[in-house]
């Protein structure tokens, strides 16, 4: 694509140069061909200008930089864009050089739900027909491919890539997690979606957000900026937020789909565990159902209602999106049951890694202990370096108040000191006999396994599908739910 082209719908750039053929899109100096444009993102870790040069001697033709970045001379010819806002520009250019997008694409918001969520709905999607895709923590997942990610929502290039990339392979809907750095960063500009989700709003991310207000606000993005005006949104009514984000959606005149037991349109009635899952009994719309979720959690009953308002809202029958529903599975590292001990204990691993997360999976577990008369519940879990210091104690209090004992452990401290960050958990706690610091996290995961007995049941929160351990720079392969099944596999040798 010529670049005079590629900027035609682009605002607040200026060209320095000669017009030029574009053979590709890149932010990684080193992934740059012959032909390329570089794009130069000054970012919190590295800075991309640092590597105009790198890109210039692999042959880039074109280069994307910040308005005021000093490029000059202009080596080989070089043709500079400068961007009064470079992520903006890039997420016009981005959508220019990979045009075609799937005809429905729903992206779900909200500090908790969205992988669970987003899953839900692929899955109803593919059992009622449509070629179907998701997008987000757990990578991109394809009908017959998966491909992990370490980010929520992708880069910008490589957002619009697989875009394109799931149009060529014949999806029709994909639904994709919308992270808050994604939405601040624009990372989502210029994509086409029709359906937005909003699942709930808790305290994460606040070492990338100044507070609350930015978090919310960056949130809110997807719901003012970003969702067609011709689009549904499937919200939680049961959140402290509705009423501000029913505002703004008022605002825009967008119709609005609402779900929680203070739903409008799917309104939840009464949640029935049992070992397995648990039955729902909600309205649809004012038409009574009763559903058998293969999934524990009371928590994940919301998340599958939203799938539901998601699905119903690309325009599905919402008779046989509900008939669909009992059909769905768990998410990998989502309150995954892993296994059994001997004694007849149960162990399951879960991501929560925020203080809201680890809240709802301690009380959607407590009601499979309370089945067993004596047994307790128990909980493994650390907290983050380089991460949000002041949720620490919050998760620690959390811990002690709703589990019976705890382990607090490592897990993914980066560049801080291990023992620093135990120490900021477990000033949230309260001295106790049932209270243990154990820094190695497989050492923590077999004692944790071992006290089991009849009834009891161990969560091992913070990593969920995670399969390293980061410290330093260095990411030791490390996976929750295999140390717990190998523990478990030496029990019964």
């Amino acid at each position: 694509m010529r670049l005079l082209n590629l900027i035609a719908s682009s605002e607040g750039l200026t060209l320095q140069g000669e017009d030029k053929e574009i053979l590709g899109l890149t932010a990684d100096s080193r992934k740059v061909e012959r032909g390329f444009l570089f794009v130069a993102i000054p970012g919190t870790q590295h800075d991309g200008r640092a590597y105009i040069k790198d890109a210039i001697e692999r042959g880039a033709a074109a280069l994307l930089v910040p308005e005021g970045t000093n490029v000059s001379p202009l080596s080989n010819n070089i043709a500079v864009l400068k961007a009064q806002d470079l992520r903006i520009a890039l997420a016009t250019i981005a959508a220019t050089f990979y045009p075609h997008q799937p005809k429905i694409i729903a992206a779900v918001t909200g500090t908790s739900g969205k992988t669970s969520t987003t899953q839900f709905t692929r899955e109803i999607w593919t059992k009622l027909g449509h070629k179907s895709a998701s997008m987000g923590s757990l990578g991109f997942i394809l009908p017959d491919e998966a491909r992990y990610s370490a980010l929520n929502t992708p880069e910008t290039i490589r957002l619009h890539q697989q875009l394109e990339e799931a149009v060529t392979k014949g999806i029709s809907h994909l639904v994709m997690e919308a992270s808050s750095h994604g939405l601040a960063l624009h990372r989502m500009d210029q994509v086409r979606v029709g359906i937005g989700a909003f699942t709930n709003l808790s305290r994460d991310h606040l070492d990338f957000h100044s507070d609350m207000n930015e978090y919310f606000a960056a949130k809110l993005r997807l719901f003012t900026e970003i969702l067609s005006p011709t689009g549904v949104a499937v919200v939680n009514a049961d959140i402290l937020e509705f009423e501000a984000l029913a505002r703004h959606l008022k605002d825009r005149s967008i119709k609005t789909l609402t779900y929680g037991k203070a739903g409008k349109d799917i309104k939840l009635h009464s949640l029935q565990p049992h070992e397995r899952g648990q039955i729902v009994k909600f309205e649809l719309f004012g038409k009574a159902h009763e559903i058998q979720l293969p999934i524990i959690g009371k928590f994940q009953a919301w998340n599958s209602l939203c799938a539901l308002g998601i699905v119903v809202g690309s325009g599905d029958d919402p008779l046989t999106a509900v008939a669909a529903m009992n059909h769905v599975s768990g998410v990998t590292g989502r309150l995954e049951l892993t296994g059994y001990t001997p004694s007849g204990g149960a162990i399951f691993v879960d991501y929560a890694h925020k203080p809201d997360a680890l809240e709802n999976v301690l009380a959607a577990l407590r009601p499979h202990v309370e089945a067993h008369k004596g047994a307790k519940l128990g909980v493994i879990f650390g907290c983050g370096g380089n991460r949000d210091k002041g949720k620490r104690p919050l998760m620690g209090q959390i811990a002690q108040r709703l589990a019976d004992w705890v382990i607090v452990t490592d897990d993914n401290p980066r560049h801080e000191d291990a023992a620093a960050i135990r120490r900021d958990v477990l000033a949230g706690c309260k001295p106790g006999t049932d209270l243990r610091e154990i820094s190695d996290r497989a050492s923590a995961i077999k004692i944790g396994i071992e006290r089991l007995r009849q009834g009891d049941v161990l969560i091992i929160a913070g990593k969920g599908h995670e399969s390293g351990q980061i410290i330093g720079d260095e990411i030791l392969p490390f996976d929750d739910a295999e140390v717990a099944r190998h523990v478990l596999s030496e029990a019964v040798a």
